[in-house]
């Protein structure tokens, strides 16, 4: 290790964990949350019109290709979480932040004009750019600004927005579609834009980021308008490039347990966004009508909103490697046992238990990523994750497709994810001690 990285290593978050005020914390949370929401929001549209696009006369989408639907913007949220995440690091994690969001929202316009599928592909892969710089930078903020009692329950909240967005995608679908077709669904995505001015206005920079970067100046500004304290020897550190972020990154000595993370994070976002683009066309064919199957949907999402904030509570009491493996064994459980169609109330309560195990575990997982992270990456080192796992999320939708394009029962779906549910508990179990790893 260099004698520059070695300062930058040692600079601590600027304000002792009992010092962090509510406030602040807070503030970070709720501005987080709404960008987060938006990204559901986006998981959530695909689901809910992919019946209205399966159906669509002009376009005569196959199964293949509504799969290929969902992939064009985890494509670009792939690229987006590696660019996004590295460029927060070198050059401030706020503009990132919201210019990201700027981008996304202004393509979910494109989106709800598109004429062709080509031109629809184009601005999902676009809008992707944007998404896959959110999650980073609201990853490393909300480390940052939690005191360390509360980080996995702090991260509970923020991103139970991604849950709540899936859930109002399936509640817009649900009331629109009918009348006004899968237009109107895909342009509300849009709004969250109107908050970027008062994300402009109140959300903090990096504390870290501004120290890391040798603005000690514009660090001291910020901290005392915080009412935080600059840390001992936060005045060492200097400017930062890509080879100190990548190397630390990519450290040998944190191989192993970045393989057990991305593994299991891969597996997760299969999980989430193949179960949250197929659920509502699985149950279609299973029987239920439209409203039923987007209801499903929306149970999956209102369970995971909640299970994040659970998930988070238990993890800072229980600790996060425990309470994450067995979210996610509860999950493969809860996901086959939808393979045996009973009643519609019971299946409702599969699905609780399949959202609670799934998208819950993916994010208090997250969350742990971000904490055992040097606080210099800990963005970009957020988004290499997550854009491996995007992998995983292109996959999902594809998987669907291919089932529904085989001469099996709906049922096989099940099988699948419930297999990947148990992949993610094991590379979970298997994560090293923070010490052993260090």
């Amino acid at each position: 290790m260099t004698s520059f990285e070695g300062a930058v290593s040692d600079v601590k978050p600027f304000a002792g964990d009992a010092e962090i005020s509510a406030r602040t914390s807070m503030l970070v949370v709720a501005l987080c949350w709404i960008a987060i929401f938006s990204e559901g929001y986006d998981v959530g549209v695909l689901g809910a019109i992919l019946p209205a696009l399966a159906t669509d006369a002009s376009w005569k989408l196959t199964p293949i290709e509504l799969g290929a639907m969902g992939s064009y913007t985890l494509f670009g949220m792939l690229v987006g979480g590696i660019l996004s995440g590295t460029l927060s690091e070198l050059y401030g994690r706020k503009p990132l932040f919201v210019g990201c969001l700027t981008l996304f929202a202004a393509c979910m316009v494109v989106t709800a004009w598109a004429p062709t599928p080509a031109w629809f592909g184009v601005g999902r892969f676009i809008a992707g750019l944007g998404l896959g710089g959110i999650i980073p930078v609201a990853a490393a903020l909300t480390i940052e600004y939690s005191p360390a009692r509360k980080k996995s329950l702090n991260y509970g909240i923020m991103y139970s927005g991604y849950s709540v967005g899936i859930l109002v995608a399936a509640l817009v679908g649900k009331s629109l579609l009918p009348d006004h077709g899968w237009r109107p669904v895909v342009l509300a995505g849009a709004l969250p834009v109107i908050f970027v001015p008062l994300m402009i206005w109140l959300l903090p920079e990096s504390l870290e980021s501004l120290v890391a970067r040798g603005r000690a100046d514009s660090a001291r500004k910020l901290a005392a308008r915080l009412e935080l304290a600059v840390p001992p020897g936060a005045a060492r550190a200097g400017a930062i490039g890509w080879r100190s972020v990548l190397g630390e990154i990519f450290s040998p000595r944190n191989a192993f347990a970045t393989v057990c993370f991305w593994t299991a994070l891969f597996m997760g976002l299969l999980l989430v966004y193949g179960i949250a683009q197929w659920l509502p066309q699985i149950m279609r064919k299973s029987g239920y009508n439209l409203g039923d199957s987007l209801l499903f949907l929306a149970v999956f999402s209102f369970t995971s909103a909640i299970g994040g904030i659970v998930l988070g509570q238990w993890a800072d009491r229980f600790g996060v490697r425990l309470t994450v493996t067995l979210a996610y064994l509860l999950g493969a459980v809860g996901i086959a046992a939808l393979a045996f169609k009973g009643s519609i109330w019971l299946n409702y309560a599969f699905v609780a238990v399949a959202g609670f195990g799934t998208v819950s575990a993916s994010l208090v997982l997250t969350s742990y990523l971000a904490d055992r992270l040097a606080p210099f990456v800990r963005s970009a080192g957020t988004g290499w994750a997550l854009s491996f796992a995007r992998i995983g999320a292109l996959t999902g939708p594809l998987v669907g497709g291919y089932i529904a394009s085989l001469s099996v029962g709906p049922q096989w779906n099940f099988y699948v994810f419930a297999v990947a549910a148990a992949i993610a508990a094991l590379a979970t179990a298997l994560i090293p001690n923070k010490s052993a790893a260090s």
